[in-house]
């Protein structure tokens, strides 16, 4: 009964007072639960300390597969500028909210999905609900037999490089439940060039189970230019790791720095 008089209250305020690593934010309040987990340091501390570390006052940040904002809102406040993408228009619609409580003005939110070609695309959550962090262009055929899909607008990375300044990028953050396994090859060039630190989510366990060893690993292998991989944990690993039955089996993050 507490929890929903709380809920009712700060959707009638207009937000959720909460702070995320200790930085102060007003925040959409349909997600108060989540906010709360992640004020207390429950969420993903790993992934803050990223973003403290490749993150300053003169560099940009890109994060693709931003859902609601909690790394964009973070990171907004370390970097100079951040750019994001959101395909999933129920995320979108509170990630701009999030950005407009707390009137962050060097984020460029894009409201599309990476992908091969400009185009559209089906999508749905690999949890059944809209907006729930886990919609992704691996899941479509799920999208159309289940009844909770959307399309989504998508654009290449040739496209987008090519209309953008991207030459202050420090650090590239990929979350996009599954959909790396294509999408991170059309980036390889640029990343290649430029080297920032790259820091990547991996969704094995949405691949058959044929084909998450090889993927994996051949996923690892296009980024051997980097010159040091850390799993979420700091620990060191090679390429051939990434076929560990530990990273097949779970949704772990690593780190590629120079």
């Amino acid at each position: 009964m507490l929890t929903q008089v709380r809920k009712m209250f700060y959707r009638a305020r207009g937000y959720y007072a909460g702070s995320l690593n200790g930085e102060a934010f007003r925040l959409d309040p349909y997600h108060s639960k989540f906010w709360r987990k992640a004020g207390s340091g429950a969420w993903e501390p790993e992934t803050f300390a990223v973003l403290d570390k490749h993150l300053n006052s003169n560099s940009d940040y890109l994060d693709i597969g931003a859902w609601i904002g909690p790394t964009v809102l973070y990171g907004a406040r370390k970097a100079r500028n951040v750019m994001c993408f959101e395909p999933d228009p129920v995320a979108l619609r509170h990630l701009l909210w999030n950005l407009e409580l707390n009137n962050l003005r060097n984020v460029s939110a894009f409201g599309v999905a990476l992908s091969d070609s400009f185009g559209t695309a089906r999508m749905a959550s690999f949890g059944g609900e809209a907006g729930d962090s886990m919609s992704s262009l691996l899941n479509s055929e799920a999208s159309d037999r289940e009844g909770h899909g959307t399309d989504a607008l998508t654009i290449s990375w040739d496209q987008f490089s090519k209309s953008v300044d991207l030459s202050g990028v420090s650090l590239v953050k990929m979350d996009i439940e599954g959909a790396e396994f294509s999408v991170l090859p059309t980036l390889l060039p640029w990343l290649k060039e430029h080297r920032p630190a790259l820091y990547l989510s991996t969704h094995a366990p949405f691949l058959t189970p044929k084909e998450r060893e090889l993927r994996m690993k051949e996923l690892a292998k296009s980024l051997s230019f980097y010159g040091k991989i850390s799993d979420e944990t700091g620990k060191r690993v090679t390429p051939d790791d990434f076929g560990n039955t530990e990273y097949l089996t779970r949704f772990p993050s690593f780190l590629f720095t120079n």
